[in-house]
């Protein structure tokens, strides 16, 4: 039986049947992991604390580099934390202990969440595992490949923009962003607080639904996290779409969408009408200014967090070769220059710009502005239909190194994603076919504030009359 290979629900009855432990199932884990991870490169270190296998669920999982961990290194791939020790635990990460979760490392990441391949590392890059030539995509890059390389049952990640659901995509596994405020942000290393969002990686839906049953909650130690009851997202996981509206904005088909993509996207949907669905046009006039606005506005808050990072109290410290006038300043320039990769740079002076005196009302507040006509298009399109259809991402997986060169490229990535951050709703990718060179499209969903259930009866369907989720890349 090839653990490391199934799904975490099938593991669970693996190990109520006795055929095989968790503790069994966790080393053969680590033995794909020192099997493959030299080429996949999903992961920045091992947790240094094993898990004891008392009980609980007993998954084994990777948690991004972003997630504090009581006595583990936690760097966001940044020079500048490396040596830092959590001496706490994230709110996810507390759930995921409780509930027997066996923590098997750290994933890889684009620097401080900044990045839509994750090749901003200051590790390095990771690869995709279906061609080890393509990114896996960003910023939850090594969350993906390890869970599409079977390197982990399953993993979290976050998702600022979209670097969730788009690393899901390009790695052909499922990855879920759930609703603002439904699970705590409580020690996460923030990079936007008011779009960023922990969420599940996965090799199916119901794997899914159950890592959502174990992190979603309310969490006194986060402001924004919303005390609303959490269902049991299982009970969502019902193969019938009949009479379901599903919107699909025009303007997700326009031009820029890789042609090999459109034609997944238009049988996904052809499939889903099939089933019952009933597919209707929705109009998202705002859309195309979704990516100039979140980089206004998340750029204008990663410079306002990045803010901390200074050498004084946890990190890189970097003092300068000779005394100057003024140490102190001196310091902080020596620290933050040496500490940060060239993407955290261009970001933090992209948003202190923004932020400026003078530019505020011009860059800022206008890009709050354009935020809201963007939630407000959602809602309007959600009074006709209960999910949003669109692709996840606009090509397939691209080749490690092409878009280095042209941050703009880059950031377009993340045009379909991006709304839903902006916009506060969960939003999932579902695998949905590959191209004519293996790699894998992946379809995004959209549903309304709390309604995670709806996107997870939708996908979980789709997903039962296809078999796109059961392809494993060949390491």
């Amino acid at each position: 039986m090839n653990l490391p290979q199934l799904t975490a629900h099938d593991l669970l009855d693996v190990f109520k049947s006795g055929k095989a432990s968790p503790k069994e199932a966790y080393e053969d884990v680590l033995r794909r992991i020192k099997a493959v991870d030299p080429k996949v490169k999903a992961y920045v270190r091992p947790a240094k604390n094993q898990p004891d296998f008392k009980g609980g669920f007993q998954i084994p999982i990777a948690l991004k580099d972003n997630l504090c961990t009581k006595q583990e290194e936690i760097t966001c791939a940044s020079r500048i934390l490396k040596g830092f020790i959590s001496p706490y635990d994230a709110g996810v990460v507390e759930k995921v202990k409780k509930s027997g979760g066996a923590v098997l490392g750290f994933a890889n990441q684009d620097e401080f969440a900044f990045g839509s391949s994750c090749e901003t590392s200051c590790y390095g890059p990771t690869f995709n595992p279906w061609d080890l030539q393509c990114v896996p995509g960003g910023s939850s890059g090594g969350s993906a490949a390890a869970v599409a390389a079977d390197e982990a049952v399953w993993a979290l990640g976050s998702d600022t923009g979209g670097s969730i659901r788009q690393p899901a995509s390009f790695c052909g596994i499922v990855g879920l962003k759930p609703t603002y405020g439904r699970v705590s942000r409580y020690g996460l290393i923030a990079f936007a607080s008011s779009l960023d969002q922990i969420g599940p990686l996965t090799k199916d839906v119901r794997d899914c639904a159950l890592l959502l049953n174990i992190i979603a909650g309310y969490d006194e130690r986060d402001s924004t996290c919303v005390n609303e009851p959490v269902p049991d997202y299982t009970k969502a996981l019902v193969n019938d779409v009949r009479g379901l509206k599903i919107g699909v904005p025009k303007e997700a088909f326009a031009e820029g969408l890789d042609a090999q993509v459109r034609v997944s996207l238009e049988a996904a949907i052809d499939l889903l009408k099939k089933l019952g669905a009933v597919v209707t046009q929705v109009h998202l006039p705002h859309t195309p200014y979704a990516v100039a606005t979140y980089y206004i506005v998340a750029t204008a808050e990663a410079s306002s967090n990045l803010a901390r990072f200074d050498g004084v109290r946890y990190g890189l410290r970097v003092q300068p070769a000779r005394a100057r006038k003024n140490a102190l300043v001196d310091m902080y320039e020596e620290t933050r220059s040496k500490g940060f990769g060239a993407e955290a740079k261009r970001r933090i002076m992209l948003g202190t710009y923004a932020l400026s005196s003078g530019y505020y009302d011009a860059y800022y507040l206008r890009g709050q502005k354009v935020r809201t006509l963007i939630k407000n298009d959602l809602d309007e399109a959600f009074k006709v239909c209960d999910v949003v259809l669109t692709p996840t991402s606009p090509t397939v997986a691209f080749k490690v190194g092409e878009k280095m060169s042209d941050p703009l490229s880059m950031y377009l990535s993340d045009i379909y994603t991006i709304p839903a951050n902006l916009a506060g709703i969960p939003a999932i990718s579902v695998p949905c076919g590959f191209s004519k060179g293996g790699l894998p499209i992946g379809m995004q969903l959209m549903g309304k504030a709390f309604d995670e259930e709806m996107l997870l009866r939708v996908s979980y369907t789709y997903e039962q009359n296809t078999e796109w989720h059961t392809r494993k890349p060949n390491l």
